[in-house]
This record gives structure tokens, C-alpha cells and sequence, in this order.
């Protein structure tokens, strides 16, 4: 078995690799592995399947659902799962973009693998990971893989700017979904992590339905462009809430956005806060809720020179959550009229957190229960931005985390 030589391969292949080569060079890798096979599967944007990549020219395996299988177990653990399927030994490895979960990678093989052995082939799936997306860059072959609907306008001019869904560090890890994947009405969420600060907001505006959501979609967009450049240029939280409303007010005066504005001093844990006639957010500590951060702190954007925006001041400890959320998580209505709210997210975040659960998994159980709240019919676009302070460098890594 060697994986030196296999990861050398990918990489000189990987060079001038099509994504529908990536199929047929990870069965080439398997051999290098000492391995029967290997075979990529790729994440539904909705997160509920996951769908072999095919080279094209032989019958691929059908798709896999996330919840209840040993492939779905590594995915929702971003762990190696080993054990047996229709009378074949398997190993399950998270397919990985930095801590983005893109899906799993099957190993098939003749008998048990070592640990070494377990760890070779996780390092050949981050490799191989990197080519998905560097494939997806330039092809729609794995974008298309990925569907499971038509994408409306809005949704496509949308989720072309959000950052990815996961990312993490030894201090913080941020996690991020948005619902409906496929038809979005103006939730929009960002995040950047500069030095010792993290950055984190969300967006709501308003015009769900509007024009096919299209005016909302163009505010989410103007926010969010305007949003980094004021964090680019260094602007503090106060000076970024008023370049957001500028920038809304001189587009459609008549426009409006709730947002939640965020940032965390990695080093000592507070967290500063400007709650624009949005929720605000919870905070969560040892599974438990702790603060219910207050709102509103400020006017809805484009109403911010009618009067200057409050910062409000929490102090995380190590092993913290932050969880921010849009009115469409609060909101959502079953049947009978009766609404998700306060109590059910909070309840379900602390069992979720219970369970060990990474980050990204805690939002997409989270988003999921949203839908089956309301029968998977959405009134309203729903999303969740969930920040894990690890704690200040040195802080030892606490076992109920399994962030990546």
C-alpha cells in the first residue's frame, strides 16, 4: 500500500483532470492503496443524499440517503466509518473542502484496515476533495450532480456569493445553511475570520415573493457587498452598519433589511453585537442557553440615520455557541398554525449539541426539522449561522467538539 504514491498520481493528474476524470482516477488510486475500489459520492445541496460521480462510461452505484446509513454516518461525523454492505468490507471517508462537508469517499476492500491504513486513505480523499472542487470551479458537472430541482434565478444569483457552508479553525468554527436551496426570497448570511476577529451577519429582505424575489435577492446582494467591503477597509461594527444603510437607501430608498452584525475577539471571547430590527440571537454554554442576546438594538437598514445603532456586549467562555437565525426559523408554522419559536429551536440546539454533534450537522438537523415542521413548504426562507468558540490559542480541545 502506498498513499505517498497514490496522492502523487492524483496530483499529476490532477493538473489537467476534467471532473468526469475524477471517477475513473480514484479507482487508479485504489490500486496504489492496495484497495479494491474507490468511488467519489458528492452532497444534494439540501444535504439529504449522497450521489456517486460517474466517469461516464460504466454504471455507477445508486444514491445513498444521508440519514441511517454508514455512508451518511461519516458525512454527519466528518469520521471514518468502517463496515460491511451487501457482502462487501467498506470504509466510509468524509469528502472534505478545507472543513466543508462535499460528501464521502467509499473505499471498498478485502479485509479490515488498519489504522494507518484508515489514515492513508482520509489522505487521499482530502486530495481528492480538493480536485471536486477545483473541478467545480470551472464545470457544471458537479454542480449538476448535486441538484435535485431547477434553481430559480434568484436562488442562482444568490448562493453564487455566500461563503462556504462550514469553516474552522483551531479557535472558532462557523457553520451556515439556508433554505429553500432551490427558490430563496432575501436571507442571505457572511462571515470572514481576520487575524483575531471573526465577522458574522445575517441579512433578511424584504420582498419575499416580490417579482419572483428578485428585489429582495438585489438588497441580499447590495448588503452583502457592501458588508465586506466596509469589513475589508477595517470598518467597525457601528461604521459597517451605517455603510450598509447607505448603500440600501442610495439603491431603493424604499428598500428594507433586518440584519444581525457580529464580531468576536477570538482572544478574549466578546462578542459585540448590532441587532437591526432582527433577532438577535442565543447563546449556549455547556449545552445549555445562557443569554438570549437583546433586540432590536438598532433601526432596519435604510432607516439607520433616524437614529445611531447600540452595540451590545456578551462574554463568551471557551466551548461557547452563538446561534443566529433568521424570523423564518421562529415563524415556521405547521398545519395547525402552531410556530417553531423560541423554545423548540433553543431545545432542539441543546440536544443537537448533546449529541456531540459537529456544527454543521447541529444546523443542517436544525433546517431539517424546520421543514418537517411545516411539512417540507416553506413560508418563508430559513437560516441559521452557528459560531463554536473553541477558546483563546492553548485552550485544549474540548471532546464534545468533533469540528474539523
Amino acid at each position: 500500500m502506498s498513499a505517498l504514491e497514490a496522492v502523487r498520481q492524483l496530483i499529476r493528474q490532477g493538473y489537467r483532470a476534467r471532473p468526469e476524470d475524477l471517477a475513473d482516477m480514484a479507482m487508479q488510486a485504489a490500486a496504489l492503496l492496495g484497495t479494491a475500489a474507490l468511488t467519489i459520492f458528492v452532497v444534494d445541496h439540501q444535504q439529504r443524499e449522497l450521489t456517486p460521480l460517474s466517469d461516464g462510461r460504466s454504471s455507477a452505484a445508486g444514491s445513498l440517503p444521508i440519514d441511517g446509513t454508514l455512508a451518511g454516518r461519516a458525512f454527519s461525523t466528518v469520521s471514518p466509518v468502517q463496515g460491511e454492505q451487501d457482502g462487501q468490507r467498506m470504509l466510509w471517508v468524509p469528502l472534505l473542502d478545507g472543513s466543508e462537508r462535499m460528501g464521502v469517499v467509499q473505499v471498498i476492500t478485502d479485509e479490515p484496515l488498519t489504522e494507518q491504513a484508515v489514515a492513508d486513505c482520509a489522505t487521499v480523499a482530502a486530495l481528492i476533495g480538493e480536485l471536486v472542487v477545483t473541478g467545480d470551479l470551472y464545470s457544471d458537472t458537479i454542480e449538476r450532480l448535486r441538484r435535485r430541482a431547477p434553481m430559480r434565478l434568484a436562488a442562482e444569483m444568490l448562493r453564487a456569493q455566500l461563503p462556504p457552508l462550514t469553516f474552522a479553525t483551531s479557535r472558532t468554527v462557523i457553520a451556515g445553511i439556508l433554505e429553500p436551496c432551490y427558490d430563496v426570497g432575501g436571507d442571505a448570511f457572511d462571515y470572514a475570520v481576520n487575524g483575531d476577529t471573526a465577522h458574522l451577519a445575517l441579512f433578511d429582505a424584504v420582498g419575499h415573493g416580490s417579482a419572483g424575489g428578485m428585489r429582495a435577492v438585489i438588497l441580499a446582494s447590495i448588503a452583502i457587498a457592501a458588508y465586506r467591503s466596509a469589513r475589508r477597509a477595517g470598518t467597525d461594527l457601528t461604521g459597517t452598519y451605517h455603510r450598509l444603510d447607505e448603500a440600501i437607501r442610495n439603491h431603493d430608498r424604499t428598500g428594507m433589511i433586518t440584519a444581525v452584525l457580529a464580531e468576536l475577539d477570538q482572544n478574549t471571547g466578546i462578542l459585540q453585537v448590532i441587532s437591526a430590527g432582527h433577532p438577535s440571537g442565543i447563546v449556549l454554554r455547556d449545552g445549555r442557553v445562557v443569554t438570549v442576546l437583546p433586540t432590536p438594538t438598532a433601526l432596519p437598514v435604510t432607516l439607520g440615520d433616524r437614529r445611531p445603532p447600540v452595540i451590545i456586549q456578551e462574554a463568551l467562555e471557551p466551548g461557547d455557541h452563538v446561534l443566529l437565525y433568521t424570523d423564518g426559523i421562529t415563524e415556521a408554522r405547521d398545519r395547525d398554525g402552531n410556530t417553531f419559536g423560541l423554545d423548540r429551536l433553543a431545545d432542539f440546539t441543546q440536544r443537537a449539541l448533546a449529541d456531540q454533534l459537529p456544527a454543521a450537522e447541529t444546523v443542517r438537523r436544525l433546517v431539517h426539522a424546520i421543514l418537517e415542521h411545516q411539512d417540507d413548504r416553506l413560508q418563508d426562507d430559513a437560516t441559521v449561522l452557528l459560531l463554536h468558540w473553541i477558546g483563546p490559542p492553548g485552550t485544549p480541545h474540548r471532546p464534545q467538539t468533533t469540528d474539523r
